[in-house]
């Protein structure tokens, strides 16, 4: 399998329930980054600034799928991912549960703050 080059290409190799959920996550970020741009970084879905800066990525795996922001964006919501099994700046979404839909938006909003307002760059 050659690697994908779009998101559309990404989510469209997925199996269930992985293509669906990468899917809600997707049509969520780009209403909560309505400007943010598309593009594959690393091998995995990306949403960059105007300014052409990462502010979020997100990834299939197995049992679960990764949102990752930069650290210092997952720390500020600390009090909040208790219930979810976080590393350096990624929040886990086992496939299965809710997407924290509300807690996912208030994510993307404050990394697009620390960036535009505190010029926080990608790790």
């Amino acid at each position: 399998m050659t690697k994908p080059i779009t998101i559309d290409q990404y989510v469209a190799g997925l199996d269930e329930p992985a293509a669906t959920l990468l899917g809600e996550l997707r049509d969520l970020s780009r209403e909560a980054a309505p400007t943010a741009t598309e593009a594959i970084k690393w091998g995995c879905p990306a949403h960059l600034h105007a300014r052409g800066t990462i502010l979020f990525v997100y990834s299939a795996h197995k049992h679960h799928a990764n949102f990752t922001v930069t650290p210092s964006t997952k720390e500020a919501f600390e009090d909040e991912l208790t219930d979810l099994e976080t590393g350096k700046g990624s929040v886990k979404l086992p496939y299965g549960d809710p997407l924290p839909r509300a807690l996912l938006r208030r994510l993307i909003a404050h990394r697009i703050e620390e960036f535009e307002q505190r010029g926080v760059t990608w790790m």
